[in-house]
């Protein structure tokens, strides 16, 4: 139940369990909201794990393994899972002490991976002075901020939402309004040319201001804000045109090991993807949505022992399937707002606490027909 600091005080936990490894950038996504509803007692100890190695590191942990930051992806998702937890009123850990590590975070620079002081200067990470990962690193601090925000109001803190508040909408500093993609930009507000949206970067082996992905894959990374991006993009009709094309591209030049499950410049066995085919859903063609969520469950997902398109990751591509199965996905984690799909299975029940249920009934259901006439829910 506790932690040993390198000065050698000790660093007490709030309950019994400590849970050492979160692989925060993947899990956040739908692997934590997934175990707030099928698993909510492991919910405190996770939060409690996590601030406890916040407050023996200096900051919430970006990718801990048996309780060691390896720092290997970017931003501190975290903040996502710390926040969602107080959002959806979960009790058993100190929410104060929660939010002094979250705060900290994301407001004390770490020469490992965050260097607040540029990012805030220019409201991005310009890529001439960051050289790799730039846009990714930006867009994905976005939410973390957006993470903070919806937590610093569920706890009353009005000038602290204000100001993550406004953090959080720095995304739109990296959407070029001329090619309609989250672009590399230099500090003296120039867009890096020249640009090619397909191409593929990995901070590890070939650089790139993109983290194991490219421009056709990130610019949908505004989990929190969608309406926005739509409005930015032309409107609906102009955003699903866009999300007709990445799912219909070819991918160009040389694969990389971690973007696989490729439909077109979708790849569905890298985690930034997972809320794209959900979109289509918020910019109201929901049947396309349903279509592309059973071919994913169809041929990503299969049982036998290569069966996943990507690595499971602490468990985010078996949640993706979980929550997917059951018909609904959280684009934004954080909210407790859910986005339907179509179930895959003709029922799912979840045992809830105090022996409740919650089950998914799939009327009529045929695995080759995908849509959706209608959703009523029962009380």
């Amino acid at each position: 139940g506790a932690c040993r600091l390198p000065d050698g005080r000790t660093v007490q936990a709030e309950g019994g369990s400590f849970f050492s490894t979160f692989s925060c950038w993947d899990t956040y996504r739908a692997a934590h909201p997934l175990y707030t509803l099928a698993a909510p007692s492991m919910v405190p100890a996770f939060v409690r794990s996590l601030v406890m190695q916040a407050e023996a590191q200096g900051h919430l942990p970006v990718w801990a393994l048996w309780g060691k930051d390896n720092y290997c992806m970017v931003a501190n998702h975290a903040v996502s899972i710390v926040a969602e937890a107080v959002c959806k009123d979960f009790g058993g850990f100190d929410r104060e002490r929660a939010w002094a590590a979250v705060e900290r975070t994301l407001r004390v620079s770490h020469p490992a991976k965050t260097d607040w002081e540029t990012y805030l200067k220019y409201g991005y990470y310009p890529a001439d002075l960051k050289p790799t990962e730039s846009v990714s690193l930006s867009l994905e601090q976005a939410y973390d901020d957006y993470a903070a925000m919806c937590m610093a109001r569920h706890l009353g803190k009005e000038a602290e939402t204000r100001e993550f508040g406004r953090r959080a909408e720095l995304w739109r500093n990296l959407f070029c309004p001329v090619t309609h993609f989250m672009r590399p930009r230099l500090a003296d507000g120039s867009w890096l040319s020249p640009f090619n949206p397909s191409t593929l970067a990995h901070a590890e082996s070939s650089g790139g201001h993109y983290t194991e992905g490219n421009a056709w894959q990130y610019t949908w990374h505004v989990q929190h804000d969608v309406p926005s991006l739509i409005k930015l993009m032309g409107g609906s009709r102009a955003f699903c045109h866009k999300l007709d094309t990445l799912f219909t591209l070819p991918p160009e030049g040389p694969a990389l090991a971690d973007v696989t499950g490729l439909i077109g410049q979708y790849a569905h066995g890298n985690e930034p993807s997972h809320h794209v085919a959900y979109l289509y859903a918020l910019a109201g063609k929901p049947r396309r949505t349903q279509e592309l969520v059973n071919e994913i469950c169809r041929t990503q997902y299969a049982a036998r022992p290569d069966g996943l398109c990507g690595n499971d990751d602490c468990g985010q591509m078996s949640a993706w399937y979980v929550l997917s199965c059951m018909g609904f996905y959280p684009v934004d984690p954080v909210s407790g707002r859910y986005v339907l799909g179509a179930p895959q299975l003709p029922r799912v029940t979840l045992r809830l606490p105090s022996g409740r249920t919650f089950t998914v009934v799939a009327e009529g259901f045929d695995s080759r027909r995908c849509h959706v006439r209608s959703v009523k829910l029962n009380g």
